[in-house]
């Protein structure tokens, strides 16, 4: 069974508080105990040391007179200084005074005395005497010629230490008990707060989640790469550090230095910029989208996610092909049903020659465009492409011709689909464009790469383009077609051809109509 975090927190607190509350016992115990029996034999010791000076003490002793004179007097002094008893001895131990006079003129007992009356010395003792247990100051009596007479021994009991002791203890036990109600207290409150910084997630739901989010970083294409308030790496992907060329641990070090004197350092130690741009590092275009990170409503760092551009090309070239399929299959149908309905009328009216002739004639034109599509073009978009705009070109009644002439046998790079697909598809869309109120529309295609050079031919006999045009048909928006959504598709042309490092060439078709010529070369398309 797992327990949950404020029940952890909370048990661990307790026993916590509870161990230090213990060990802070037993020390306070040892110490105070032996503290107080100090501080009470010190007591002891001054008491007797000022009784042993007292001129009367020292005269009863020395001359051997009746105790009974220093009895009433010594038991005032008791009193006064609160010690259980003072007794007087001679140099022989024998008592003068005692608080019990029936033992005046008895032995001292304890058999603590020699230091005093053997050595002069002023001390404390801790011994068993008549009275019980008790805490001694023992100092020697001496006469005017400094010989030492007798003994003073002021006594406290330890059973009166001891409740001195247990006083303060009471009041300490007070304190650790409030301590301990303020330890388990901070306990809660503290499992509370951290429970809420981690969105009443458990430890063990956390430590799932880093894993997870490990396991689903590692496995995304996608660079990743974050950094928090200012500008240090907190997360970075295999994907980043792959496109990044990065090898070495970065976690927690700047950004700017790790990638010094780029754009994406840049943009991820500032908070302005967000959104989707394109950069270019170590000679690879990516392309980057950033977001910030809300703390609670400050800048709480940055995340940086992004991949290279040809492979997002490659991505659009597979929607393309997809999209391009789908229309041909579309056009195709809608043809062939055309067709069919015409064969049905005519073998309904009896006109079957006519019928024969029409199928005949459609079987030729297919086997001649597959001649030329699948034996003398090996280039599979190149193929989807023309195929895709016979069957338009079959839809919208315009006759589409590819020249017999017509010989690709160059594998063109997977990278140069989509600008192949932008450059021909476009400048035949144009040609449908321009031939669409023709009486007779008519357009020819010629392509080859017999040199260094793919070579695009598309020749229209439409309305043509004035000379003045040429320069202004390129740019984008620019159209001699009215309406709207027209403008386009010749500057995508032109975009793609610069990439490419190829260019395009516009000259009139005699008697009427243009021709557009592209130039590719297969160098420049191989490189870029």
């Amino acid at each position: 069974m797992k327990w949950s975090l404020e029940r952890k927190f909370l048990v661990l607190g307790c026993v916590l508080v509870t161990v230090i509350m213990l060990l802070v016992m037993v020390l306070y115990i040892s110490y105070e105990r032996d503290q107080t029996r100090q501080l009470i034999g010190q007591q002891a010791l001054t008491t007797a040391i000022a009784v042993s000076e007292i001129p009367e003490v020292q005269h009863v002793i020395d001359q051997e007179l009746d105790a009974d004179v220093l009895q009433p007097f010594i038991e005032r002094i008791r009193e006064q200084s609160g010690a259980e008893f003072i007794v007087i001895g001679d140099h022989n131990s024998v008592r003068y005074t005692h608080p019990d006079p029936d033992k005046v003129g008895m032995n001292m007992v304890g058999g603590d005395n020699e230091q005093a009356l053997v050595d002069g010395e002023n001390y404390v003792s801790i011994a068993n005497g008549s009275l019980g247990a008790s805490v001694r100051g023992k100092s020697p009596i001496h006469n005017s010629d400094g010989d030492i007479i007798g003994i003073v021994s002021v006594g406290y009991m330890i059973s009166y230490v001891d409740s001195l002791f247990q006083q303060g203890l009471i009041g300490f036990l007070v304190w650790l008990s409030l301590i301990f109600i303020i330890g388990v207290a901070g306990s809660f409150l503290l499992a509370k707060s951290i429970r809420k910084d981690t969105f009443g997630l458990e430890p063990y739901q956390i430590a799932r989640i880093y894993k997870e989010r490990g396991a689903i970083l590692e496995s995304i294409k996608e660079g990743l790469i974050a950094t928090d308030q200012r500008g240090h790496i907190t997360l970075v992907n295999y994907s980043a550090k792959e496109m990044l060329h990065i090898h070495d641990d970065v976690i927690g070090k700047p950004i700017q230095e790790v990638l010094p004197n780029t754009e994406l350092a840049y943009v991820l130690t500032k908070e302005h910029r967000e959104g989707s741009f394109e950069t270019t590092i170590n000679q690879t275009v990516l392309l980057v989208r950033y977001k910030l990170i809300d703390d609670n409503g400050d800048y709480g760092g940055k995340v940086a996610s992004f991949q290279v551009r040809s492979d997002l090309q490659e991505i659009i070239h597979t929607l393309s092909e997809v999209q391009q399929y789908s229309q041909d299959l579309r056009a195709q149908t809608h043809e062939y049903t055309n067709k069919l309905y015409v064969i049905s009328g005519w073998l309904q009216l009896g006109h079957t020659d006519k019928a024969k002739q029409f199928i005949h004639e459609e079987v030729g034109k297919q086997q001649s465009y597959e001649k030329v599509l699948f034996e003398q073009i090996t280039d599979s978009t190149i193929q989807a492409i023309l195929i895709g705009k016979l069957s338009k070109a079959s839809e919208k009644k315009i006759e589409f011709t590819i020249n017999e002439d017509s010989y690709i046998n160059y594998q063109w790079p997977e990278q140069m689909t989509a600008q192949l697909v932008t450059i021909i598809g476009n400048i035949i869309d144009n040609a449908f464009d321009a031939v669409v109120n023709t009486v007779n529309p008519e357009i020819d295609i010629f392509l080859t790469d017999m040199g260094n050079d793919l070579v695009i031919e598309v020749a229209d006999n439409g309305t043509g383009i004035k000379t003045d045009d040429y320069d202004k048909i390129m740019k984008q928006g620019y159209s001699t077609k009215d309406g709207q959504n027209h403008g386009y598709g010749l500057s995508l042309v032109q975009a793609a051809l610069i990439e490419l490092k190829g260019f395009l060439e516009i000259t009139a078709n005699e008697p009427k109509g243009t021709v557009f010529i592209v130039y590719i070369p297969k160098k420049g398309g191989a490189e870029s």
